[in-house]
């Protein structure tokens, strides 16, 4: 199995299953001497585990990390930084009713058809387990980009049909964690908690879409033509587990504007610094970022496994029911809000260390 390696200069690589020993990773290209604060990462951890609340998987996963290498004197030593993160609370047997079915939207089929033999046990390497080795990498990523002033934050900003209609710019980031949807509109977050607590108790799923903003980005980061910076961010969000769709600055509904209202007309304010008075583009221009925010929607699918009887067959061609016990979120998405703020940290890094050496 290859492409287990992301990233140009500041790269993770991940390795570990859903229900092996442990998962980790190995960062490469971090620049010596960061200073590292443990606990920042240990909170990034905590934001994705399971059972943090009634509404997710109620696997019990305390997330401790040991860094093996590339660190030390709380800096980071400027060689591969090394960790792992062991997995305690795994229960095989929920899935050995499933060792030769295919579950419908799961990868257990093209796992199988590809390579010819699947870690049946939570998806093995397709298991969004894996996302908790992002999120260490992304909280080193984002203590990076905090030294340059560079701040990313994300938000649910819809579960199912239910939809906040604030506009990023009208939020209170305090209150992204004030409530288990981590929905900073707090009428919206409780129809959302509502769903979900009737969508468990029948044993089904929804989806979702998550916001995230950049902000202080400075101008100048992307590589044109084949890296281009929305490009990557697509690419990096698109990774994560059950997410199925992206757009960035106006989106698809750009598609329906007319040019005259979608330019970003340019300006110099009072300080003399070049921006633009409306942000269509979502502050990038030609694949290079412009200086303005930047904010992007991920749209994510319901969870493929339901507590209900489903058809499907198994590997010998025979048709076969099932109904899947083990411990799942009724939706994804709360938990993957800081998982997009990694993958976001991840590209945003990596370019500004693409982006040194783009000039003498």
């Amino acid at each position: 199995m290859s492409a287990n390696t992301f990233g140009t200069i500041f790269q993770l690589t991940s390795f570990g299953e859903s229900h092996g020993a442990a998962i980790g990773g190995v960062i490469d290209g971090c620049p010596a001497g960061l200073l590292i604060d443990l606990d920042l990462i240990r909170n990034d951890l905590a934001r994705r585990k399971p059972g943090q609340s009634f509404i997710s998987s109620e696997r019990r996963e305390d997330e401790e990390f040991e860094i093996l290498s590339g660190y030390k004197d709380n800096k980071t030593l400027g060689s591969p930084l090394a960790f792992i993160i062991r997995n305690k609370d795994s229960q095989s047997s929920d899935y050995d009713s499933l060792k030769k079915a295919y579950r419908p939207s799961h990868a257990d089929f093209t796992y199988q058809e590809k390579y010819g033999i699947r870690d049946y046990r939570g998806g093995g390497r397709s298991s969004a387990r894996e996302t908790a080795v992002r999120v260490f990498a992304g909280s080193v990523a984002k203590q990076l980009l905090s030294g340059i002033q560079i701040k990313i934050f994300a938000f649910v900003s819809q579960i199912g049909a239910i939809s906040s209609g604030l506009a990023y710019e009208d939020i209170d980031i305090n209150r992204i964690e004030s409530n288990v949807v981590r929905c900073p509109d707090e009428r919206i977050a409780r129809e959302m908690i509502s769903l979900l607590e009737k969508l468990k108790a029948a044993g089904d799923t929804t989806g979702g879409v998550i916001t995230c903003v950049i902000q202080n980005v400075p101008v100048g980061l992307g590589e044109p033509v084949y890296s281009k910076l929305q490009a990557d961010l697509a690419s990096a969000c698109m990774g994560i587990n059950a997410a199925h769709g992206f757009e960035y600055g106006s989106g698809f509904a750009g598609a329906a504007m007319k040019g005259s209202e979608h330019n970003d007309p340019f300006i110099s304010d009072a300080e003399g610094k070049i921006r633009t008075t409306s942000n269509n583009s979502g502050g990038i221009q030609g694949g290079i970022s412009n200086g303005m925010d930047i904010y992007f929607r991920v749209a994510f699918k319901p969870v493929s496994t339901i507590k209900m009887e489903q058809s499907t067959i198994d590997s010998s061609g025979n048709t076969v029911s099932i109904n899947p016990g083990g411990r799942h979120d009724p939706c994804v998405v709360p938990r993957a809000v800081p998982i997009v703020e990694a993958m976001a940290a991840l590209v945003i890094a990596d370019h500004y260390l693409r982006n040194k050496t783009s000039k003498i």
